[in-house]
């Protein structure tokens, strides 16, 4: 496995590995004496949930100090992305992060992160920082696995989509 910084050569790779996961439960978050803890719920039923892919200007983070996006390949496939920002509180905001469905669970994302780890370090940055679903428990296991913590919940991010998802924000400081 290899990861490349996107460039004027791969930018057509973006996406790529944005591909459908299943949503097994939630986590419930509980905020108590200053911390955030939370249990899981898993659903009798699954399902799979996929999201659409963002509109992407490769210009923009072509060569810019404040932004970045990383692509992991294996056998010069690209197989996980993330996608980074330097945020105005000094943590590098993780705008997106997949890894193809056939290849997750072999240590793409965790490579992904420690990318992430790095530019932010390098850019001088205090940390990472990202939102999820609380009903995508694969991913928010992840984060925690990850080091990540809980910073806060948004009950009302999602509430004009008429479903009952919540924002959780994870953090991980350096």
């Amino acid at each position: 496995m290899k990861i490349i910084k996107i460039n004027r050569q791969n930018f057509t790779d973006i996406n790529k590995a944005n591909q459908p996961f299943e949503i097994i439960g939630k986590i419930k978050p509980t905020f108590t004496d200053g911390k955030w803890t939370y249990t899981e719920e898993l659903y009798e039923k699954t399902h799979i949930k996929e999201y659409s892919n963002d509109s992407f200007d490769c210009d923009v983070y072509i060569d810019n100090p404040n932004k970045a996006v990383f692509f992991a390949y294996s056998n010069m496939e690209c197989v996980g992305q993330i996608v980074l920002k330097r945020d105005w509180n000094k943590y590098a905001f993780i705008e997106d992060i997949c890894v193809a469905g056939s290849i997750r669970g072999q240590g793409i994302g965790t490579s992904l992160i420690q990318t992430a780890i790095e530019w932010a370090k390098d850019s001088n940055l205090k940390g990472l920082a990202l939102e999820t679903q609380d009903n995508n428990l694969l991913a928010c296991r992840f984060y925690a696995k990850c080091g990540f913590v809980i910073g806060s919940v948004n009950t009302m991010l999602y509430k004009n989509f008429n479903n009952e998802e919540f924002a959780v924000f994870w953090y991980l400081k350096f």
